[in-house]
């Protein structure tokens, strides 16, 4: 196994995953709280933390698959955020049996189409490369940012996202591969019991694709009042609150 993660506790396992631009420090106020009943591992997604980087076009549920498997774990409980959330999902509908429970924090979405808007900040951050620091700068001054960074994790936030821009320089691509046919059109097969955790202050699109999880069969929906993208962060004691009533229900 050649991702870096990291085990912590004792019991029934989670596995966390997290949001795009980040690595397991998305975790570092979670993952504590989360070990004092479960076995929480927080591995590093390819091409950020300590893993290695993309040199091929990456396929994360599979290298979700393979991190179960190095750890022989038949089933597990699995929380994601953001790109993790995404990857959470996508991972539940190609092998459900091993999915226990699934906890949604503002999760992306295969074959969601983000607004022109939205599209265009992704551009901005794109065209400032290779100044790191500007790419840095154009992605956190965004309102889906606004509450992390008037907070007192502001520099955790900016050290984070430094770090895992300046890993994409060493990818070799940036080609992901996702489900097909795109779960945006299967949500209604997901049979995994769900917690879908997301900000009141979260932007239009991802407040959107929470509209359409209502399609799944058995799940519920937390709202975290005055969080944005990153209520792991901001938010945490709430985040964990709520991940632990659902799991302990």
């Amino acid at each position: 196994m050649d991702l870096h993660y990291e085990v912590q506790g004792k019991g029934e396992t989670v596995v966390l995953i997290h949001s795009g631009g980040a690595d397991l420090r998305d975790w570092e106020f979670i993952a504590p709280q989360l070990a004092q009943t479960y076995q929480v591992i927080t591995l590093d997604g390819r091409g950020a933390g300590q893993s290695p980087p993309l040199l091929e076009p990456a396929n994360f549920v599979e290298d979700l698959r393979q991190l179960l498997d190095h750890l022989n774990l038949d089933r597990a409980i699995l929380v994601g955020h953001s790109i993790g959330g995404q990857i959470a999902t996508d991972f539940a509908l190609a092998y459900p049996n091993r999915v226990t429970k699934l906890v949604l924090v503002a999760p992306g979405l295969s074959g969601f189409q983000f607004s022109p808007d939205v599209q265009q900040w992704f551009a901005q951050i794109k065209a400032a490369a290779p100044d790191v620091e500007k790419m840095v700068e154009r992605m956190l001054d965004h309102p889906v940012y606004s509450v992390v960074m008037s907070s007192p994790q502001r520099d955790r936030m900016v050290e984070m996202t430094t770090h895992n821009t300046k890993r994409s320089f060493e990818w070799k691509t940036f080609e992901m591969l996702w489900a097909q046919p795109p779960t945006i059109d299967r949500l209604s097969e997901l049979q995994t019991k769900t917690l879908f955790i997301i900000g009141t202050q979260d932007m239009a699109d991802n407040l959107h694709v929470a509209e359409l999880f209502q399609q799944v069969p058995n799940i519920r929906f937390a709202y975290i009042e005055g969080a944005d993208h990153m209520p792991t962060l901001t938010h945490a004691d709430e985040v964990s609150s709520k991940i632990i009533q659902f799991l302990t229900e």
